[in-house]
């Protein structure tokens, strides 16, 4: 945080000017920022203005101009309380280098003003120093000079009682040297809010105090209070941080890694953690089954889908982080869990929408079975989507290719009832097609027997009665999953696919790229390979 050294104090003889400023009804003075003092740091003109002359001012000689101490009037910031306490602080800038306060005001006349505009330094270059009195006025009995970077200083004249019983850091520098009348802080990273930590040393009502201010100044009072081991400044800290909103995920950042620091030192930040984790062991695992069991159970459209749509989004960034710092590891187990008790229920529903009795049962009660079984299509799907993020649907697959019974009924469905459950075929089929999933050579030989079949069927429905299907991704998905088998199986499937699609066109999927791809591998490889072998062999004999 910055240097410490301890110095006697010697009065100065500068002559340097007494500024009003903003005093709080707790009696401390409201410290602009550094910028303020460079904004405002111009020579000012003697109160007793003359007016110009025609004439142009004669040039003073060089070696006649003499060096003179600028006054500097820094702007005023009034405090919401118009009332100002009995106590009072006063400020005063000069740059002359000793460690005294003086009050005696300079004055000067037009010509002298004149001159310091002539010899007036760059603002950058020019010493700041700033005094600034606590208390009643003459009552102090220590100095506190801070010393920032770009040569910016504050000297404080402050009370050696209020020092000790707040701040750790002054009583035991104080306690080393029992006379000690000016301690020296150099390297002050922020001398302002030094100076506002002070301040709040004479503070009765922190909490007030502290409540005009926003996160990120609070999180730079915390710091310096830190250091000076200003313990009820950093407990009123942590209760504002525990209390007020954070804006946004960065300033959330700041606030968690900047009291995280003050853990390791055995302060109670837990009320403040607390917003961002928690002491209750399997929170998220058991949290995440939850918010899986209301969106599945959830019989309201928009809501289901907009909750799905977020879940969904939320998971793929857990899943964009690497493996370490993912903050939770949310079992695939519960999520299959989920899709078997899904799978039973669309089960159940097909049985029941394929018994005989069924069409003579009142229209509403089909009508609630065929959005149930709508309801659990999506909701499987839903479920898939999440494993292909996480990258663990090969066992989803294996579970799909397996629903014999669940295919066989959905032969016996009219197409509006069924036509959802199509959808979830296609979307592995687009999975395996873009390697999002690599299940075993007899689980997409299962899944393309057991469903390739119905998803032709509902082929034109799902054209043109769902929203997300997407043909040409579909067929593209489905002909790359056939060329995964052994030529065998491309051939038996691709030629019952040939038989269908001179039926019905347009109402079954085209595939026609992938069986130009068996094609050649059937009839071309095979002549283009035994073409090469001839040549090498002839080759080889003419050699001989």
């Amino acid at each position: 945080m910055g240097d410490v050294r301890l110095n006697r104090v010697d009065q100065g003889q500068t002559k340097i000017k007494n500024v009003p400023i903003a005093v709080t009804p707790e009696g401390f003075w409201c410290c602009p920022s550094p910028v303020v003092f460079q904004k405002s740091h111009k020579p000012q003109n003697p109160l007793n203005k003359t007016k110009p002359s025609s004439s142009p001012p004669q040039p003073q000689p060089k070696a006649s101009v003499q060096k003179k101490p600028v006054a500097v009037q820094v702007t005023e910031r009034r405090c919401s309380t118009p009332a100002l306490a009995p106590a009072s602080s006063r400020l005063v800038i000069s740059d002359d280098q000793n460690c005294g306060v003086g009050s005696e005001r300079s004055s000067a006349g037009t010509s002298l003003a004149a001159e310091r505009l002539s010899s007036r330094p760059k603002i950058e270059t020019m010493p700041r120093k700033v005094a600034i009195e606590f208390g009643e006025p003459g009552t102090c009995d220590m100095k506190v000079v801070l010393l920032g970077k770009q040569g910016f200083s504050v000297k404080l004249s402050v009370h050696r009682d209020v020092l000790i019983e707040k701040s750790s850091f002054f009583s035991e520098k104080i306690s080393e040297q029992s006379d000690l009348s000016c301690l020296q802080i150099g390297d002050c990273e922020d001398v302002e809010i030094y100076v506002e930590a002070v301040g709040l040393m004479y503070c009765k009502e922190m909490k007030q105090r502290l409540m005009k201010q926003n996160v990120s100044r609070i999180l730079r009072i915390l710091k310096v209070a830190e250091f000076l081991g200003f313990s009820s400044c950093i407990q009123s800290c942590l209760e504002y941080l525990e209390a007020v909103p954070w804006v946004g995920d960065e300033e959330e950042e700041k606030v968690v890694s900047t009291v995280r620091q003050l853990q390791g030192e055995g302060i109670g930040v837990n009320p403040v953690l607390k917003r961002v984790s928690s002491d209750v062991s399997n929170v998220p695992k058991d949290t995440f089954s939850q918010i899986i069991e209301l969106v599945l159970k959830s019989n309201e459209e928009k809501g289901r889908r907009e909750m799905k749509s977020i879940v969904l989004k939320l998971l793929r960034e857990n899943n964009s982080l690497p493996s370490y710092a993912r903050s939770t590891d949310i079992c695939n187990d519960m999520i299959y869990t989920s899709c078997r008790s899904c799978l039973d229920l669309l089960l159940s529903l097909f049985k029941q929408a394929a018994e005989s009795s069924f069409v003579c049962k009142p229209s509403d009660e089909r009508d609630s079975v065929t959005k149930r079984i709508a309801l659990e299509a999506d909701n499987l799907s839903w479920l898939l989507d999440i494993l292909i993020d996480k990258q663990a649907a090969d066992e989803f697959a294996l579970l799909w290719a397996n629903q014999q019974e669940l295919a066989v009924l959905h032969a016996k469905l009219p197409i509006v009832s069924r036509y959802h459950v199509s959808c979830i075929s296609g979307k592995l089929y687009v999975g395996i097609g873009r390697g999002e999933l690599l299940p075993s050579k007899d689980t997409r030989q299962m899944l393309l027997q057991t469903w390739l079949q119905p998803l032709m069927n509902d082929y034109n429905w799902l054209q043109h009665g769902c929203r997300s299907f997407d043909r040409k991704l579909v067929e593209e998905g489905i002909g790359r999953t056939i060329l995964t088998l052994p030529l065998e199986d491309q051939q038996s499937i691709l030629l019952s696919w040939v038989g269908i699609f001179l039926k019905t066109g347009d109402s079954c999927p085209n595939l026609q790229r992938a069986f130009e791809v068996w094609w050649r591998r059937t009839f071309i490889r095979p002549y283009v390979e035994n073409q090469g072998n001839v040549v090498s062999d002839s080759s080889t004999s003419s050699m001989k």
